[in-house]
């Protein structure tokens, strides 16, 4: 394909450089206006230029400053009769003719150095120097400052883009023919052949200066054997001497000019590359002539250094320094900055697939990659923005999203009844096809994501299950799903294998086998062969996958240094929670302490996985304005100097059984999720106080002595019953979760305390942990059981079970059953949603559930299907009823089941405790038997 044209301004830049000048006026342009009223105006351009011999100006306007000024520079081609197309390489031979000329052109034409080309900065420093190499800079200067010679190196040969080593030898070969210039026969210096004119040096000395003091520059040493530790070097720069002579110092190259520079490393603003050792003259000269099949064998500064090259996207030979030192377009000095661990390992961080989730929070220890996406409480980039960063660092192409529109009528007649009951959701938006939701044509939209090789291949497809009604939604999910597969191939890259292997695809997804392994192959050269000898260190920084049981994933974290009273407002699943925290590390004896990282607002949803579970842990465990103190697992050395960018130095050597880390978390607000916002919108009371007012009226009516709470979370229903004149004497609550599990026995506890101080009795309450799917005897018989929005929460298949297991074996006289009605949710959704303007759309197509830990919402006609064949199953009558609403169309927003037994007496039966009492006893009034 043919390069494309320069622009006029690119063209006369590269013949007069800064001697271009361009003045831009602005004047005010009358656009019309309606009768009798001032007429309207706008702001246009005119461009006047200044050439060497030469003035020309734009007869007409513009609307844009740049236009403007491209107008400009054509007038003065025409003028200067230069035809810009004519030095447009379109094949290697002529990009070969172009490369030696453009090498020759640095050197030859003295109104280069009045130009704010980056390389007159290397000129001007050489030209102080005295003896043979006054003037001659090295070869890999100019392909580190010039963008001109890398492309026509890349035409010549495509190689080129990622092998340093073959860009010199294509600048050497072709310096070898450029006229005018001068290359040595046994290194890479290269220069004019002719001394410049003293004016054209005191003009370059004047626009550009060297390091006038000595400076010490911190840079980083990444050894070729990844056995060895990167470490910090320090590059003393002194005595206005070229900066590449001492880089040469640190790797112990002959001179500067065999020192290989790679391209820029990170953003585009920086000068962070890596620099290596090249070989010897011959070897480097007969790689472009396809002399040297390979390279690596024999000579060790061949060898290729895979971190450095992993990081760069070039491959890189030797030991590389890492240094963030250069001449700019944007000023005449010598650019010089630090670069320490902290800047390595954040490098490497941000090349894993949720590094840049956690960098752009700059919560390197605290944020994990959420594995939901809620326009409402995302926070930091975009799951887009992070799977294109992740593309980028990994030199892919860009991802390809391409939105297409599902019919309802084709859903309908595809869909199973499952799948009927799985809506759509909603997102935000992002530019893709032009698709818009029609409002006539409530059409629901799917998302289909390409990841391609840098050479446009194939290597991941993923296709959507799920539709959207918006098409940012469909983008932002899509995106977030196929970084999350990413997140976990990089997480078993640390498995000990000598190839590299594709775990097994879910649905949805397609790998191309080859074109992945060849991109990915680094990967495992990196990760793979670190060597890691710690698990739970591999485990903390996201390197191998692990199936942790849930208990172990729901444990409570120990907190200490407890502050603050009891507030009574906790966080919750699903929740927007904002905390402040510090984490730092500390020393076993306590005698040191590093704040490695903090925040003063850090936001967050619970039970999205958008921190990490000991932090969530603690968080949940605090009410509004408590703060508490607790130990977390020691992160890996790589995430401890990436968050210590002060402390790198002192932390390089850290010993991990000298030391400990350390969080300080205080919860500063907590908002409720967005289901329980949408509800208190719309309804008074809440739908939560009329589910508990609908069980208390069930409750009174059977005279109810004993009640058990299915999946009772955090303990709100038993909580509120206790508010209320009830018949009750023993309430029993189950839940899975110990953290909530603990919540609830703490509100309980209190209430309790106070109620005994104002009666004689109060009933007993028990809390177990344990599944609700799982039969225990100690809950057989119970007068009324109720399991209040749970199922909706399990898969359709547990809900199934559940059912089945409560009818069967725990046989409640009856059972209270509540559940979305999922066809009321588009008017709580266009009631209650914040931005209307934004989604006043929102119910054109499918709407999405109440809340995203929903694994299903169903239809009235589903959930009373569902009820009637378990009441018909284990001999329960059913009726249907609801809270929410009227109950005429589209029904409740509450919908309820009761079931009630038709057996009034029941058998005894034989009770088995190690097979019949599989629940943990985690609390009990008044024989409180934990702590609260």
């Amino acid at each position: 394909m043919p390069a494309a044209a320069p622009t006029p301004k690119a063209v006369l830049h590269q013949r007069f450089g800064a001697k271009a000048v361009y003045t831009v006026e602005e004047v005010r342009e009358a656009v019309g206006g309606c009768p009798g009223l001032a007429p309207q105006t706008r702001s246009v351009y005119r461009c006047a230029l200044e050439l060497p011999g030469l003035s020309v100006a734009t007869p007409g306007t513009f609307v844009r400053k740049k236009d403007a000024e491209q107008a400009a520079a054509q007038i003065a081609l025409d003028k200067l009769g230069i035809q810009p197309t004519t030095n447009i390489p379109s094949t290697p031979e002529e990009a070969w003719g172009e490369l030696i000329a453009r090498i020759s052109g640095f050197f030859i034409d003295e109104n280069f150095l009045s130009s704010t080309h980056p390389l007159v900065g290397h000129l001007s420093v050489t030209l102080r120097r005295t003896g043979d190499l006054i003037g001659s800079i090295p070869l890999s200067a100019i392909a580190a400052c010039d963008v001109k010679v890398n492309t026509l190196c890349k035409m010549i040969d495509p190689r080129a883009e990622f092998d340093p080593l073959l860009v010199l030898s294509l600048m050497y070969n072709a310096a070898k023919q450029s006229p005018g210039v001068s290359v040595s026969d046994s290194s890479f210096w290269i220069q004019s052949q002719r001394p410049y004119s003293p004016e054209a040096v005191d003009l370059a000395f004047k626009r550009w200066f060297g390091t006038s003091n000595p400076i010490e520059v911190e840079a980083i040493l990444v050894p070729h054997v990844l056995e060895d530790e990167p470490k910090i070097v320090r590059i003393n720069l002194r005595d206005n001497e070229h900066y590449m002579t001492y880089v040469a110092e640190k790797l112990t190259a002959s001179d500067s000019s065999h020192v290989l520079v790679s391209r820029t490393i990170g953003k585009t603003s920086s000068e962070i590359r890596l620099y290596f050792a090249a070989p010897n003259v011959q070897f480097v000269s007969d790689i472009s002539k396809n002399e040297l099949a390979c390279l690596g064998d024999g000579d060790i500064n061949c060898q290729v250094n895979k971190r450095a090259s992993y990081i760069s996207g070039q491959t890189i030979y030797g030991d590389a320094l890492l240094a963030n030192i250069g001449y700019t377009r944007r000023d005449s000095e010598l650019h010089i900055e630090d670069v320490n661990l902290c800047t390595y390992y954040r490098i490497l961080l941000g090349k894993l697939p949720d590094g840049n989730c956690k960098i752009s929070r700059d919560a390197i220890l605290a944020a994990e990659l959420p594995s939901v996406y809620s326009r409402f409480s995302w926070k930091g980039l975009s799951p887009r923005d992070l799977l294109c960063s992740f593309c980028r660092n990994q030199r892919l192409s860009e991802p390809i999203f391409a939105v297409s529109r599902v019919s309802c009528d084709m859903l309908t007649s595809t869909a199973s009844s499952e799948e009927r009951g799985a809506p759509a959701k909603s997102v935000e938006n992002q530019c893709t096809n032009d698709v818009k939701t029609d409002k006539e044509n409530p059409d629901s939209l799917k998302c289909e994501v390409k990841i391609c090789s840098r050479k446009q291949e194939i290597l991941l497809e993923y296709s959507a299950a799920d539709t959207w009604s918006k098409e940012s939604d469909a983008i932002q999910n899509s995106a977030l799903k196929v970084l999350i597969w990413f997140n976990n191939y990089f997480k078993q890259l640390n498995t000990k294998t000598d190839e590299l292997y594709l775990p097994e695809c879910p649905d949805g997804f397609k790998i191309h086998p080859n074109v992945f392994l060849q991109e990915f192959a680094m990967c495992l050269s990196v990760y793979g062969n670190a060597g890691c000898s710690d698990l739970e260190m591999c485990t903390a920084v996201g390197l191998i996958s692990m199936d942790t049981p849930k208990k172990h994933l729901e444990s409570t974290t120990s907190l200490t240094h407890i502050k603050g009273p009891d507030s009574g407002v906790f966080p919750s699943h699903g929740s927007l929670t904002c905390i402040c925290y510090t984490a730092s590390l500390v020393t076993k004896d306590k005698v040191k302490r590093y704040m490695l990282e903090s925040h003063d607002e850090f936001e967050f949803e619970i039970g999205t996985g958008a921190v990490g579970n000991q932090l969530e842990s603690c968080v949940t465990q605090l009410s509004v304005n408590q703060a508490a103190c607790f130990v977390a697992k020691l992160p890996p050395r790589d995430l401890i100097l990436a968050a210590a960018s002060e402390f790198s130095h002192d932390l390089s050597n850290v010993s991990r059984e000298s030391y400990f880390l350390e969080f300080s978390v205080k919860v500063l607000q907590v908002t409720e999720p967005l289901e329980d916002r949408m509800e208190k919108a719309l309804f008074s009371p809440p739908l939560s106080k009329q589910r508990v007012e609908f069980a208390v009226q069930h409750i009174n009516e059977l005279h109810a002595t004993t009640l058990v709470d299915f999946g009772c979370g955090s303990g709100s229903l038993l909580d509120s019953l206790l508010e209320h004149p009830t018949t009750l004497e023993k309430l029993v609550g189950v839940d899975i979760s110990r953290k909530g599990l603990t919540r609830a026995a703490k509100s309980l506890h209190q209430k309790l305390s106070k109620k005994l101080l104002v009666q004689t009795t109060v009933p007993t309450a028990v809390l177990y942990d344990g599944s609700i799917t799982d039969y225990d005897s100690r809950l057989y018989g119970f007068d009324i059981g109720t399991c209040l929005e749970v199922i909706e929460h399990m898969e359709e298949d547990q809900a199934s079970l559940f059912g089945n297991v409560v009818l069967s074996s725990f046989r409640p006289s009856v059972l209270i059953v509540s559940t979305p009605n999922y066809e009321y949710n588009p008017i709580l959704q266009r009631s209650a949603m914040p931005n209307k303007d934004e989604d006043a759309d929102e119910n054109a197509g499918p709407c999405k559930f109440r809340n995203h830990d929903h694994k299903f919402e169903w239809t009235r006609a589903q959930f009373q299907c569902w009820a009637t064949d378990l009441a018909v199953k284990h001999n329960y009558s059913v009726e249907f009823c609801g809270v929410g609403g009227s109950g005429e169309e589209p029904g409740y927003a509450s919908q309820i089941a009761v079931f009630r037994r038709m057996t009034r007496n029941l058998e005894p039966i034989c009770q088995n405790e190690d097979q019949d009492q599989p629940y943990e006893l985690l609390w009990e009034w008044p024989n409180a038997s934990i702590p609260v």
